[in-house]
Formats: C-alpha cells, sequence, structure tokens
C-alpha cells in the first residue's frame, strides 16, 4: 500500500487570551500532518516559530514541497536535507517518528534510546495581565511544582510577589521573552532573589547575548530565544547556563535529540520547551523531556479543547502520551 500525506491548517481555542511581551493570542494556530502507511498512521504537530515569521498557512507550503519525496518513503532523517530547521520539519518528523512506533511495535522512547518513559513535572504557564489577577491566577496553581511567568518590560518584582503571595511553594521560571536591557537585568535580578526564582528565561534580546559576558547574577539564564540549532551554542557559553530546546525551533525531536547531547557535552543544563499548540504537538517533547531538568509543555493545558485522549496534565504533573495519541 502506497504511503499517503494529509496536511492541514488547524486551530485551538485557549482558555483565555495568552499574553507575551510580544503580543497576545487568543487561538492556538498549528499545523497538522498525518502520515498513512500499510494501514498504520503517523501524527505530527507544529505550531511553528511565529518570530520567524511562521504561520500554518506557511509550514503546510513547505511541506507540500516535499509532498512527493515523504508520500516515495522517505524517513526523518532525511528531511534534514528537505527542509530548513521550524515547524514544518517538526511536524513531519514527528509524523514519521510515530509511524516508525506503530509500523514496528518499538515505542520512540525506546527507538531513541532516552532510558526511560515516565511522568515529568512540567511549568504551568501565567500569562501577562494586571498585577491582582496575577496573584489569582498562581492561586489556582498552589501546589504545582513550577510556574512560569510572563513578564514584559518593566521592573517584575511586584508580579512575582503577587504570584509568591497566590503560590508560595512553586518554583518560579520568569520569562521576559527579550524585553529587558542588559542594565536592566542587573538591575532587577537582586529584586528577585528573595522571592525565589529558580530561573530567568531570555531576559534581553537574541543578539545581545554578547552583553551577558561577565553577568554575575546568582539566578541562572536560560537561552530560549537564542538558541534554534547547535550552530548557536557557541555564542551561548559563558552567558547562559542553561539552553531551552524547543522542537519547533530545532525542526523535530530527531534534531532535538543531537541537540541535547551537544549541549551537554558544552556544559549547558537542559530545559524542554513548547509552542501554543495541542497535544500531539507536545507528545515528542516528553521524549526529550526524559533528558532534562527544567520542563515546560504546558501548550495543551493553556487550551479549552484538545486532541481526544490528549496528554494527562494533573496538578504540574504531566504523563506520557497514550500509544492512541502518538508514539
Amino acid at each position: 500500500m502506497p504511503r499517503t500525506l494529509s496536511v492541514r491548517p488547524h486551530a485551538w481555542a485557549l482558555k483565555e487570551p495568552f499574553a507575551i511581551s510580544r503580543g497576545t493570542r487568543t487561538h492556538a494556530r498549528v499545523v497538522i500532518v498525518e502520515v498513512h502507511e500499510a494501514g498504520k498512521l503517523g501524527r505530527g504537530e507544529a505550531g511553528g516559530v511565529a518570530y520567524h515569521g511562521e504561520t500554518p498557512e506557511s509550514m503546510a507550503a513547505q511541506i507540500e514541497q516535499v509532498r512527493a519525496a515523504v508520500e516515495a518513503g522517505c524517513d526523518r532523517r532525511q528531511l534534514a536535507d528537505l527542509l530548513p530547521a521550524g515547524g514544518a520539519r517538526h511536524a513531519l518528523d514527528a509524523a514519521l517518528w510515530d509511524l516508525e512506533a506503530k509500523l514496528t511495535g518499538m515505542p520512540v522512547w525506546q527507538r531513541a534510546g532516552v532510558g526511560k518513559w515516565a511522568p515529568i513535572d512540567s511549568a504551568v504557564t501565567i500569562g501577562m495581565r494586571d498585577i491582582d489577577a496575577y496573584e489569582a491566577a498562581a492561586h489556582a496553581y498552589d501546589g504545582y511544582p513550577w510556574i512560569k511567568v510572563k513578564v514584559g518590560p518593566g521592573s517584575p518584582e511586584t508580579a512575582i510577589q503577587a504570584v509568591r503571595r497566590g503560590a508560595p511553594r512553586a518554583r518560579l521560571i520568569v520569562d521576559a521573552n527579550q524585553s529587558w536591557s542588559v542594565e536592566e537585568l542587573c538591575e532587577y535580578e537582586p529584586l528577585l532573589r528573595p522571592l525565589g526564582v529558580d530561573l530567568l528565561e531570555q531576559p534581553v534580546a537574541a543578539g545581545a547575548d554578547a552583553g551577558l559576558v561577565g553577568y554575575a547574577g546568582q539566578i541562572p539564564l536560560c537561552a530560549d530565544e537564542s538558541l534554534s540549532t547547535a550552530a548557536d551554542l557557541p555564542g551561548l557559553a559563558g552567558r547562559y547556563r542553561f539552553v531551552n530546546i524547543k522542537l519547533d525551533k530545532v525542526g523535530g525531536l530527531t534534531p532535538a535529540l543531537e541537540l541535547a547531547g551537544a549541549a551537554r557535552a558544552a556544559g549547558f543544563r537542559l530545559m524542554v520547551g513548547c509552542m501554543l499548540g495541542g497535544s500531539v504537538s507536545v507528545a515528542p517533547g516528553m521524549v526529550l523531556a526524559q533528558l532534562c531538568e527544567v520542563c515546560d509543555l504546558d501548550g495543551p493545558w493553556l487550551q479549552s479543547e484538545d486532541w481526544p485522549g490528549g496528554m494527562a496534565y494533573e496538578r504540574g504533573r504531566m504523563l506520557p502520551p497514550s500509544p492512541e495519541l502518538w508514539g
């Protein structure tokens, strides 16, 4: 039976508007890929990298350009020769991993060699909002192990104080999404230390990383927008302690596993993150999460709708996807 490929854009409604320093979204817009072969179905989904100009329509167009190669039987290792790093390649890579698992009967985590397939503690994200609303949102997540707090320009300590009042026990990630200068980072970081912040994610603009040389703050910095592929690692050395690997940026689980190995070898600690999207978009990230200290795979939790049988997320504890869903 010949292999067939289907591609479609989709939009998942969010529970509430999701605001970060770059803007506000009401839907998670994704591209969905399905590859059929020998009576089996492999699924992939990607939200893409909006700040690189990716949309569901642009990703679908990229995938259509390689339809002939995919339907002719290319494997996921050949995708790097067909597509650049980005959401289109992530969606196809995920579908081919899933198809391999279903055709061979070997789960993805075993084929990937990560050594375990266990639940993880995933951060839940609080988007930008009024100060009182930060506290109310955090109170709803009191008892969750990790909370990520989105902040924008300006001093963040009042927002983080409000989160602390609402969730006094949670470990905190503060994500400014590139909205601070290096000087502001040095000003704000001492104010956040007493509030028990564990990680500062991408406080300064990608491209301004050189200003972090000699940064003496105690809260570790994590590169997000500054990291897409392994080629970016040398420019992050001595500036960040963590790197956030996102499958949409690197182009799928296959290169993400390679990037994780290269980052560890270069002395970085690992975080796995996600873009907005449904459970199939983050399911491959659960494989990478087995290797990471910090996990942020809450995209489906922020939605009011998801795939049938989607990822279970129980008070900050995320369970591996069911075999029927992916992998």
